[in-house]
């Protein structure tokens, strides 16, 4: 797991680092594994028998001896708190240190209301979603928002769709009520470490690109997340478009992409010809009903999606581009004419093998990114040794092991 390199060969994140993909081992495995002396290996196991984090799952199959204790990495040690928020709506999820999703719920919202009122609705479902409502299980909470991030800090930074929201204290609102470590980051880089995460790990280049009320897009760079030097890498939407012109954007400038190829845009256009439309969910039912002028312009919406990745392309080079979000829902036209401009304008060296799919967690991408943020914070070497005694249990604060969720 990439939340526990670099860790010291002989600390508990090490031994964790083996157990993590599922595959229950002795104490011998783990010493075979690792090189490390037997005395060793079993004084991290016991650090991390105590946190919960591993457990005693039973005995080998004897071939002869005493049957060896095999030992395997337990994410219902503690739960994660996800959420994905966007213009007009979140995912809001439980999940486990696997990023599996044990409860998910959409909640309708406006983030033009602002963080004082859109971050209680997250608290509410959150402990609303909480198997027995139990907060105790909670070690982390984890969000994704429509605007860039400082990451470091968590604090929205100059977000062009969210009045009231540049520098709010968003991780130190919602401690107020969670007391557990908060990350937060931009909703489309945490929709790429999702994707990553579940169905495209074997790709270590990708861009993942949301088209919804906006346009985002998040970079995996060498199999990480990449955020930039302020968190504003991947802000494809207020990229100039070539077919831009001087419309107006939200942004204040004119002829970015968004505001001629994300659902407002398309909405505006739909309605001057003619075609009755209220919002992007209308924009995509139209096309999925076989309406030929929402088919076309959502297919020239992605010919112009395509013209400003063809430059990512060129740049950056990746294997695969997912695309995600609403107006990705209409299907095959928008990615059709997403791919015709990346073909048609990249060199054939980048595109030779170059993938251009549909995303595959779908409206789950966001919160399963936001999962893995968080415990890839939480099992971190950097976390998780420095709050474990080499013989003992000390992650209070960081991991609320509790025996009665393994």
């Amino acid at each position: 797991m990439d939340s526990v390199r670099g860790a010291a060969a002989d600390s508990p994140s090490a031994l964790l680092r083996l157990l993590v993909d599922g595959r229950p081992r002795t104490r011998t495995d783990l010493v075979t594994e690792t090189g490390l002396p037997r005395s060793t290996v079993r004084a991290r196991l016991d650090s991390l028998l105590a946190t919960g984090l591993v457990v005693d799952i039973g005995s080998s199959p004897s071939t002869g001896g005493r049957p060896a204790s095999l030992f395997a990495f337990n994410p219902r040690a503690s739960l994660v708190l996800a959420a994905d928020v966007g213009a007009t709506h979140a995912t809001v999820a439980v999940a486990d240190l696997d990023r599996r999703l044990l409860a998910v719920e959409q909640v309708g919202l406006d983030i033009a209301e602002g963080p004082e009122v859109i971050l209680p609705v997250l608290v509410k479902t959150w402990r609303a979603l909480l198997p027995d409502g139990d907060e105790a299980a909670v070690a982390g909470v984890g969000i994704g928002l429509p605007g860039p991030v400082e990451h470091s800090s968590g604090k929205p930074n100059n977000p062009p769709i969210m009045p009231g929201w540049n520098g709010f204290d968003v991780p130190a609102a919602i401690r107020a009520e969670l007391d557990v470590p908060v990350l937060v980051d931009n909703e489309v880089n945490l929709m790429a470490l999702g994707e990553h995460a579940t169905a495209f790990r074997d790709d270590r280049n990708m861009i993942v690109v949301k088209v919804a009320t906006g346009i985002g897009s998040g970079f995996i760079s060498n199999g990480a997340l990449h955020r930039g030097a302020v968190g504003a890498a991947g802000d494809l939407g207020h990229v100039h478009a070539p077919r831009g012109g001087d419309v107006l954007c939200r942004c204040g400038n004119t002829g970015c992409l968004e505001a001629v190829a994300g659902g407002p845009a398309l909405v505006a256009a739909l309605r001057a010809r003619g075609v009755e439309a209220r919002t992007t969910a209308d924009v995509v039912g139209l096309v999925r009903a076989g309406n030929a002028e929402a088919g076309r312009l959502v297919r020239q919406a992605g010919r112009d999606i395509g013209d400003v990745l063809a430059a990512c392309v060129s740049m950056f080079n990746p294997s695969v581009i997912v695309v995600g979000g609403l107006v990705a829902q209409a299907g095959e036209m928008l990615l059709a004419g997403v791919r015709e401009s990346i073909y048609g304008r990249s060199l054939p060296l980048a595109t030779a093998n170059l993938r251009i799919v549909p995303s595959r967690a779908g409206v789950e991408a966001g919160v399963l990114g936001a999962a893995a943020m968080v415990t890839q914070h939480l099992l971190s070497p950097d976390v998780l040794d420095a709050r474990i005694r080499p013989t003992g249990p000390v992650l209070a604060g960081v991991l609320t092991a509790r025996r009665g969720h393994s």
